[in-house]
């Protein structure tokens, strides 16, 4: 109230700006009994200690760094080419806004080796608070996410494995605050693009007991960081090296930023085109570990799993924009939230977003399955997207200002179903890891246990789509190997929704058992419903109208006001 001046025509309080409050300025960790839920599931005993630094860790999400992700978003990095005698110095200079969110984020950072040992401690695990970190940042800014996540586990797990003794002590201390400090980068990607390894051009040559490396790569993030996986050309095969920022003796290494990137979003993360130029590198394979891809391509898994819980923060930050301005915007007399089309679409996206929710969290810390990575990206990058799209609806023309938060959110969910592999590519590794590990055999397992712990009531439906998802998988090995790829889309989609509608029955099953009630199972049978049952000729126009029958049910359990 007061800072903004009252016109003749704007008496009404319908344009009283203070009803229109949205997710900045709230604590993510309260408004989210979704999110309560399930830390209290994860962590048993421990909740206790962690409830405290979670509710911390939802005011600092939800207010400053809300903030400065605005504000690094209207003032994006630059790069400083050269100083003042014409000599390269490739620095990027990033916003006042940015060191502000970094400082912040690393003086409460759950990601640290320090934070996980007192988490421990206290019974409570380590990664369940993690991925709680990460998914409240995610819904701040999926750049800053990158910026401090991208590839950081990647370079301390090669580097201890192949660094020279020297190299690994400099990458012990570089990433002292943990893998989620910001100063890693992944660079694989050149102008011919970053899945076909065969067509890289970047080569590396031996140079004393260390490499030489020369190219160009075309999209690198965190162009900033101090320790770079590249991707480069080695005896006639493709190899993971290590390069810093500075050579061993302290000089700068041959490393040159062209340009930074002028990004549709995640301009808080800066993206620049990177040429190397007889750049100092070592080399991350050893005797007997072969190109040292098959390890790169494990870790590149948990990245897939970064990036799916960045699809997943965005679709639950526009699930919340849209809770809330329906809930204060009025049309025809009533509140959008009262009207049944807009709660039709509030309800699908609260089970959607909980849906998403369920498989990343599950990927970061239930059992290690080699086909959950892919399966999870796929179906939490495409709904950040398409929740991102459903928040500017929601929001009308105002959505599709930049002054309202979800232009922004739209602009930044476009770049998770191209990070980390498209569509097509993770549906390759999904074919990959079922032909040559039986991936599918451990999966389907996963499923079957899931189900298994299912609250009260009839769950033959997610029960039999399980069996079906076994037959469809037998019969697609079948087929002609053409057609059979064409066919992993529909089919990685149909593993995918088995896969979200188990864990919800598993998650229905502990709340009942727990005593915490039977909401989950309402959001389970709803999925199952949208995604698994067959609707018949009317298209389900018959069915009952669950979603709005317990719209309020549905409303409350996924945020509180």
């Amino acid at each position: 109230m007061g800072r903004y001046l009252v016109e003749p025509f704007d008496s009404s309080d319908r344009y009283a700006t203070e009803r229109y409050q949205g997710a900045a300025g709230r604590n993510w960790w309260r408004c989210d009994p979704s999110l309560q839920l399930l830390m209290r599931r994860h962590l048993g005993d421990g909740y206790a200690w962690a409830e405290p630094h979670l509710d911390r860790l939802g005011a600092l999400m939800g207010g400053p760094i809300a903030a400065h992700a605005e504000e690094t978003d209207r003032n994006p990095p630059q790069l400083e080419k050269y100083d003042k005698w014409g000599r390269d110095i490739s620095e990027v200079v990033m916003p006042p806004s940015f060191h502000a969110a970094r400082d912040a984020l690393m003086a409460d950072n759950f990601t640290s080796p320090a934070f996980a040992e007192q988490a421990r401690a206290h019974g409570a695990d380590p990664a369940a608070l993690a991925a709680a970190w990460t998914y409240l940042l995610d819904q701040a800014d999926i750049g800053m996410g990158c910026a401090l996540g991208t590839g950081g586990d990647m370079v301390v797990s090669l580097a201890e494995r192949h660094a020279p003794d020297d190299v690994k002590q400099r990458v012990r201390e570089i990433f002292a605050n943990g893998d989620y400090s910001g100063e890693a980068a992944q660079m694989f990607t050149e102008r011919t693009g970053g899945s076909d390894l065969a067509a890289l051009e970047t080569t590396a040559e031996p140079s004393g007991d260390a490499w030489s490396l020369t190219g160009l790569k075309w999209f690198a993030s965190n162009a900033n960081g101090s320790a770079f996986v590249v991707l480069a050309r080695h005896e006639g095969s493709v190899a993971p090296f290590l390069v810093l920022w500075e050579r061993r003796d302290g000089t700068r290494n041959g490393v040159r930023i062209r340009r930074l990137k002028d990004k549709l979003g995640t301009r808080s993360v800066a993206s620049a085109e990177v040429e190397f130029a007889g750049a100092e590198a070592f080399l991350l394979a050893g005797p007997g570990s072969g190109s040292g891809l098959g390890t790169m391509m494990k870790l590149t898994n948990a990245s897939r799993l970064g990036v799916a819980m960045m699809g997943a923060g965005i679709a639950r930050r526009a699930l919340t924009e849209s809770l809330c301005y329906a809930r204060a915007r009025e049309a025809f007399g009533r509140p959008l939230a009262d009207q049944p089309l807009m709660r039709r679409k509030l309800a699908e996206l609260i089970v959607e977003v909980e849906a998403v929710q369920a498989l990343v969290f599950d990927g970061h810390v239930g059992p290690r399955l080699r086909l959950a990575p892919a399966l999870i990206k796929l179906r939490a990058a495409r709904l950040g997207l398409t929740a991102a799209s459903d928040a500017v609806e929601v929001h009308g023309g105002n959505g599709y200002i930049e002054q309202w938060p979800v232009a922004r959110l739209l602009r930044d969910a476009q770049v998770n179903p191209i990070w980390e592999g498209g569509d097509h590519i993770l549906c390759l590794d999904v074919r990959r890891a079922m032909l040559r590990e039986n991936a599918h055999e451990p999966f389907l397992d996963r499923l079957a246990a899931a189900v298994d712990r299912a609250p009260s009531g009839d769950w033959s439906l997610v029960r039999g789509r399980v069996d079906d998802l076994g037959k469809a998988i037998t019969a697609w090995s079948s087929l002609d190997p053409a057609v059979a790829e064409a066919r992993l889309y529909p089919l990685a989609q149909f593993m995918a929704d088995v896969y979200a509608a188990a864990l919800l029955v598993e998650q229905a099953g502990w709340e009942e058992r727990a005593g915490h009630g039977s909401r989950k199972a309402l959001v389970a049978r709803l999925y199952a419903d949208a995604h698994l049952a067959d609707h018949g000729p009317l298209r389900g126009l018959d069915r009952p109208a669950d979603d709005l029958d317990h719209f309020d049910t549905l409303t409350r359990g996924a945020f509180t006001f």
